[in-house]
């Protein structure tokens, strides 16, 4: 009773489009969907048990916001993102880290730098054999975290939108034990600059971290 219950309550509050939409997005997120990777508007829609219309409203709402393209008489697919592009949300994300970080750094509580220290040993505990499943999705959690404590709504939104795109790019830089390190130093010393109370200071402190974290993705790039 309790599950369909809960089941209605999602319908009713969520129409039928926007739940495929969110499936879609949490499949990109979790890598189990990669850029030029075919959707298929059957599969969603038995999945659903929904028409094809909800679907095909749910391709174009992530065809808005750049996650998947239309290609003429081939279909819907997951967007591949090129290295200027990748440059260009690199960029854009470091300027959003720069300006939340400078705004949690003027308003920032005792209780708010203790409850990112408590991330911090979160991400620093995960057992090495959970970094594909765990220590990315917790990463993005943890800067999230920080946007979200800026209080800037508008900030957040736009902050949420380059990061989903920038899943896209499948970067594994917590694919070794010595990125990790290096990933979790720099954590560190956003959480020990916002706890200066320091804007500049701690702005310029996450917006290097991003743009290691782009340096980090173009010499993993470079391997392939």
């Amino acid at each position: 009773m309790n599950a369909s219950i809960d089941a209605l309550q999602i319908l009713q509050t969520h129409s039928v489009s926007d739940l495929v939409r969110e499936e879609i997005l949490r499949q990109i997120k979790a890598g189990e969907l990669a850029g030029g990777d075919k959707l298929n508007e059957i599969t969603f829609a038995q999945r659903f048990k929904v028409s094809r219309g909800p679907v095909r409203e749910a391709f174009r709402a992530l065809v808005e916001v750049g996650l998947v393209k239309l290609e003429k008489n081939r279909g819907v697919f997951v967007r591949e993102i090129g290295e200027p592009e990748a440059r260009e949300l690199y960029e854009l994300r470091a300027t959003l880290d720069e300006m939340s970080g400078r705004l949690l750094a003027a308003r920032i509580t005792d209780a708010d730098i203790a409850e990112l220290r408590i991330w911090l040993v979160r991400l620093a505990e995960l057992p090495e054999h959970e970094e594909g499943a765990q220590s990315f999705p917790m990463n993005i959690a943890f800067h999230d975290r920080i946007v979200e404590m800026a209080a800037n709504a508008t900030l957040l939104e736009f902050y949420r939108r380059v990061v989903d795109r920038m899943h896209l790019l499948r970067r594994r830089n917590f694919s070794s034990a010595s990125g990790r390190e290096v990933s979790q130093a720099e954590h560190e010393a956003i959480v020990d600059a916002l706890a200066t109370r320091d804007p500049m200071r701690a702005g310029d402190v996450m917006r290097a971290h991003v743009m290691n974290g782009y340096r980090r993705f173009t010499l993993h790039a470079d391997r392939k």
